[in-house]
């Protein structure tokens, strides 16, 4: 429920303040969303100046996931109950403030710490952007106002490598800098037309010891894993490894018995939606290594420059923007099972043909076909995928639903990042030698396709029930169909519109 206006001082897409209100809210998701695809294009330069081992560069990816992946569900109940657009704007100001210090970072250190910064803000506005726009606009726009965001925020995340790699040619650093002029914009126009709204049923406690436990485990883990590609398992390791597995296992005895959980753990009893979580485990696992070795193997091994191997993976977003909504619609005809099982298939398949990507690689011959191959796998299964999710749940469960699966796709990012280079032997400085990072990017891409060709066997051992022809919920009573809901697929599952309502 929602405390929002009376239909008639609700937003319609024509008027100045609804387009307003969409540029805010568009602005404000793109924030989160390019940081975390713009940077690794950047992680090159930044070993080299800040003299970065391989752990560093893992740390400057994982660092922003860790707390964007912890706090993510937290942001949304924050706003809930405190104010999404406050709430929204805090994360803003927080992130911009955290996007100077990483811009300003001397060392690899407080690169890393001011990257976990950018995460907490990252947590903060993205839950708000989109509940905004459900709370602020009139019931017959809303469902264009979400595919107006959704396909907007798709065009940013597609030009975000290209920009990104024309700013690391003239300094890598500009790639955090350049948040700051965008997040006063987004200040400006939100405080003059960005209405507030509240849930005034939301419970009047978070679940802070459920956050704390989470965020300790998926980091002491994190750690772990990381550092056991420097040092092996030996030293502080194995005493962080069982650390975070021990604050895991109490952040589920938290959940089970709290009366106001993060995330309700009777959701998992539908074998539907474990089944959906766990391909959403493993595909995004494996889109999370190929976005940060794949940049770094056409840098490091065949000599590409930062704006060239970012724009390599710009036919994956093009693929998924023009065909997520007819994989979607396709689900609904013949039933999930089908594209979830083939997508992952051919996903692997161009994974294994960019594994042979190398020394000298040519774009036409090389590049495009394996990945036009991999962006045609995603594109045919990740709407299907997140309609799944909320198909396994109540339409009262949709909003936390669709935040649990993009939790876990961040957090499959944030593990796969820390442990597949750990597995195909790349540590230390093997990103400046060629012939080492080439050896283990090889053996990592392996790796990567079998994780795919896992969540393909899980899709079709487990998903079998049809998706419903059913709208996949209500946002105040506006009717959203999985067509309406077209979105990027690349940087996680969409937060659902109704996610503001948990």
């Amino acid at each position: 429920m929602t405390a929002a206006p009376a239909d008639e001082a609700l937003l319609r897409m024509g008027s100045a303040r609804g387009r307003w209100v969409l540029l805010t809210t568009v602005l404000g998701s793109g924030l989160a969303m390019l940081d975390a695809t713009v940077v690794n294009v950047a992680l090159g330069r930044i070993g080299e100046d800040l003299d970065a081992g391989f752990a560093g560069l893992q740390w400057t990816i994982n660092a922003y996931t860790l707390t964007l992946a912890a706090l993510i569900l937290l942001g949304g109940s924050l706003g809930d109950r405190f104010g999404r657009k406050r709430v929204f704007l805090i994360g803003v100001v927080w992130f911009a403030v955290a996007s100077l210090l990483c811009g300003l970072a001397p060392t690899t250190g407080l690169l890393i710490a001011a990257r976990g910064l950018q995460g907490i803000g990252g947590a903060l506005l993205t839950p708000g952007s989109l509940a905004i726009i459900a709370a602020s606009f009139h019931p017959d726009d809303r469902g264009a106002a979400v595919g107006a965001w959704s396909g907007l925020g798709g065009i940013a995340a597609a030009v975000g490598p290209l920009v990104g790699g024309w700013l690391v040619e003239w300094n890598w650093r500009l790639v955090f800098l350049v948040n700051v002029p965008v997040a006063v914009a987004i200040l400006l126009v939100a405080a003059k037309h960005v209405p507030e709204s509240r849930d005034p049923t939301a419970l009047p406690r978070v679940d802070v010891a459920g956050t704390v436990l989470a965020a300790a485990g998926l980091g002491a883990l994190t750690f772990a894993l990381t550092r056991a590609g420097d040092v092996g398992f030996s030293g502080t390791v194995p005493w962080a490894g069982a650390l975070g597995i021990a604050c895991l296992v109490g952040f589920l005895v938290v959940e089970r018995r709290s009366s106001h959980p993060l995330v309700p753990l009777g959701l998992f009893r539908s074998t539907q939606f474990s089944a959906a979580n766990a391909v959403t485990f493993l595909v995004y696992a494996a889109l999370g290594v190929i976005f940060v070795l794949l940049v770094l193997q056409l840098q490091v091994v065949a000599g590409w420059s930062p704006l060239v191997a970012g724009s390599a993976m710009l036919p994956v977003t093009v693929l998924m923007l023009l065909f997520s909504s007819r994989a979607g619609a396709l689900a609904q005809r013949i039933g999930p099972r089908l594209p979830m099982t083939l997508g992952p298939l051919l996903s692997a398949g161009g994974v294994i043909w960019m594994g042979r990507v190398g020394a000298g690689a040519s774009y036409a011959v090389d590049v495009l076909p394996p990945v036009v191959l991999f962006g045609a796998g995603l594109s045919l299964m990740v709407a299907p995928l997140t309609a799944t999710v909320l198909d396994a749940a109540d339409d009262r469960h949709a909003g936390i639903a669709s935040g649990v699966n993009n939790a876990v796709a961040r957090t499959a990012g944030l593990i796969a990042v820390a442990t597949i280079p750990v597995a195909a032997g790349i540590a230390g400085d093997d990103y400046t030698q060629p012939a080492a990072f080439d050896a283990g990017y090889g053996t990592a891409m392996t790796i990567t396709a079998a994780l795919l060709v896992a969540g393909a066997a899980l899709a079709f051992a487990f998903v079998r029930r049809p998706a419903r022809v059913e709208p996949i919920g209500t946002v105040d009573g506006a009717r959203l169909h999985v067509e309406e809901c077209r979105h990027c697929g690349v940087s996680g599952p969409p937060l659902h519109p109704a996610d503001h309502a948990h």
